[in-house]
């Protein structure tokens, strides 16, 4: 019986856990991970309860870890994901400081690409034993068929065709989402900011964008093949053919893999922009989002922090704020939202001003689990 919920939090000087029973009314924090170091994500893998963080250092750069014993020690990767190219021509192997590419993909030679830090870090299937998936900036796909030990980056999406015309968003050119399709073991998706989704169909080897009726609101082409600021998208593993995407313009859905998406926000929310968006554990039907006024206002719409919810897949929305400030002009990150898997289930929602909330009826009401954090960047929860 599974009885224990972990609560795993990435914050710019390092990461939390928090503990529960399945009750969870009251909780445990653990002594801070990582000290100093900027933790974007921790993530547990439920095939074998390893704990995997990604982090990085002003000095020490970016790297990532594994946790065997629920984070009372961690272990340094043996080969950091590093964005080395296999040789093409017989030459050795060489790193993308000598592919002379800028973050953005442009070919100028005097600023080489290099790597900034992981952001996500995603277990593989459950028929894929031992491999993992990471998305890092600058845009890149790492794969790890060793438990996390060792990192390969995808070269067919790093060399992709478009790659010299994506432009990074605020937070840089970064690949911050992967989907594994549950159901077809060749066919994954992933989301770049701000390049939009691709998908490919064949294990990696090639990639192509899905962005059919996304809007670019930023651009003067406002409905283009590429180049949409994705913020974070998701699914639900039961229905994998159906895909929601919080972005930079607005809320979507997929009912057929990305192959087109319809507008779910306009008429219904206050806002359209926002960064995180989950999906319920056992009613894939069920979505949450938190929004902001604005691209230019990042902050609380009319001052009062809420959590939206739909209950039919974006056809209708409600606003849920009971027991969440009502005076209080927070912002949310993409990463900073998860579900745990309970049928009732909990929704944990953290700030870059440091509260962590949560919800232990789907949403209904809602407490304050954790303040005077440093700003969070992601949340994860696990049951064990």
């Amino acid at each position: 019986m599974k009885n224990k919920v972990n609560v795993l939090v990435g914050t710019s000087k390092g990461g939390f856990i928090f503990e529960s029973d399945a009750a969870r009314k009251k909780w445990q924090v653990s002594d801070i991970q990582f000290k100093s170091w900027n933790v974007m994500h921790i993530q547990m893998d439920p095939r074998n309860q390893r704990f995997h963080a990604a982090t990085d250092h002003f000095v020490y750069g970016p790297t990532t870890h594994y946790s065997d014993d629920f984070g009372k020690t961690w272990t340094q990767a043996r080969q950091v994901p590093t964005i080395t190219r296999a040789s093409k021509s017989g030459r050795p192997a060489s790193t993308v400081d000598e592919a002379f590419r800028s973050e953005s993909g442009e070919n100028i030679k005097d600023k080489p690409e290099k790597m900034i830090k992981v952001w996500n870090i995603t277990p593989g299937r459950a028929d894929e034993p031992n491999v993992l998936y990471a998305g890092a900036q600058p845009a890149s796909l790492f794969i790890s068929k060793d438990c996390g030990e060792t990192w390969t980056l995808n070269e067919p999406l790093f060399d992709h065709p478009h790659r010299g015309n994506w432009g990074p968003g605020a937070g840089g050119l970064t690949l911050h989402t992967i989907l594994l399709d549950p159901m077809n073991p060749n066919r994954m998706y992933i989301a770049v900011s701000a390049a939009g989704c691709y998908r490919t169909d064949d294990d990696g080897v090639t990639w192509s964008p899905y962005n059919k009726n996304v809007h670019a609101c930023f651009r003067p082409d406002e409905f283009p093949e590429y180049g949409q600021c994705v913020h974070k998208m998701t699914m639900h593993p039961s229905n994998p053919n159906v895909l929601f995407q919080q972005n930079h313009c607005g809320v979507y859905r997929s009912d057929n893999a990305g192959a087109d998406w319809i507008d779910i926000g306009e008429g219904q929310l206050p806002a359209r922009f926002g960064f995180p968006i989950a999906v319920h554990p056992t009613e894939p039907k069920t979505i949450y989002i938190v929004l902001e006024e604005s691209d230019e206002y990042r902050m609380s719409v009319d001052g009062k922090f809420s959590v939206w919810r739909s209950q039919d897949a974006g056809e209708s929305w409600t606003r849920m704020s009971k027991g969440l400030p009502d005076k209080a002009h927070l912002v949310v990150l993409r990463e900073a939202m998860a579900t745990d898997t309970f049928e009732d289930a909990g929704i944990y929602v953290g700030t870059n001003t440091g509260q962590l909330f949560y919800s232990r009826d789907s949403g209904d009401n809602w407490e304050l689990m954790a303040d005077f954090l440093p700003p969070i960047q992601s949340v994860e929860a696990a049951v064990v």
